[in-house]
């Protein structure tokens, strides 16, 4: 398998889409009443689409169910990440790491061993990733405690990409497999965070009411962007696509200092340049 035209395209497309869903949760009043809405209000998407295309194979399923657990496990950490730093060092970080955990664990848990171009590439974007997290413009709030949570999810990020890479190739679909993801995945972190909020549920319901709308929207950039991936998993290598997938911490930078004030300085320039460079890299491997 290799990474040709249509899969570069349509993986960065979903980078963008990835970044978008990001920076909605780090823009809002409450991460973590944000993101249980966008992964509980997956049902929404997630039924038509399997209602259209069907369940996937039955091979799927351990996949399924071992997914769905690490990524509640991602949820947690991504909201404790976007609490204590901005959207510019947090995501970087954890983004950027986990290519690299999923390309040295690829040869042993896929059979998918990358050569030097490829390593290169995906140590470019990697390190340009990092560098564009560790800018001055990004480290403000509590950055070793967002770090802490980054660096954990990083190493969650490259389980469960392991975990649906494996179980998208057994699908034999990979809308079935994401939109059943998606149909299960996140009514677990809704109704954590609701239980944790009994207390004050007459303010967690109004707010739910007033953000619905762009919780939704954000749920439909996520649908897209690991929809788009785990197709690219199926036509290329694991590990390529996973770096690839990373690009979106140039959105995320973008949307960070566009949308949510936060600055954009030389090392995120150098960053950006190393990203590029991998990705050249990943397209000639």
């Amino acid at each position: 398998m290799a990474l040709d035209g249509a899969v570069l395209a349509a993986v960065l497309f979903g980078a963008l889409l990835h970044a978008s869903w990001n920076a909605l949760i780090k823009g809002g009043s409450d991460k973590a009443l944000d993101t249980a809405l966008m992964r509980g209000l997956g049902v929404v998407i997630a039924l038509p689409v399997v209602a259209a295309v069907g369940l996937p194979a039955r091979a799927a399923w351990p996949f399924l169910v071992a997914s769905n657990v690490v990524h509640l496990g991602y949820y947690v950490a991504l909201v404790g990440a976007y609490k204590h730093g901005e959207l510019g060092l947090t995501y970087p970080v954890m983004r950027g790491l986990a290519p690299l955990l999923v390309a040295t664990a690829s040869a042993a848990l896929i059979g998918e061993a990358l050569g030097g171009t490829a390593w290169a590439g995906v140590l470019a974007v990697s390190a340009g990733v990092v560098a564009i997290g560790l800018s001055r413009g990004a480290v403000a709030g509590h950055p070793a405690k967002a770090l802490r949570y980054a660096l954990a999810n990083a190493a969650i990020i490259a389980l469960y990409t392991v975990i649906d890479g494996l179980g998208v190739r057994a699908a034999g679909n990979a809308l079935a497999y994401v939109a059943t993801l998606f149909l299960f995945e996140g009514l677990p972190y809704l109704l954590l965070v609701l239980w944790r909020r009994r207390a004050q549920m007459q303010s967690t319901l109004a707010h739910a009411r007033a953000r619905w709308p762009v919780a939704l929207l954000g749920t439909a950039a996520s649908f897209g962007s690991y929809a788009i991936a785990l197709w690219a998993m199926t036509r290329a290598p694991v590990a390529l696509v996973a770096a690839l997938r990373e690009t979106s911490v140039l959105f995320a930078a973008l949307l960070g200092a566009l949308w949510l004030k936060e600055g954009f300085g030389a090392l995120r320039i150098a960053g950006t340049l190393a990203v590029l460079a991998g990705v050249m890299a990943l397209r000639l491997a």
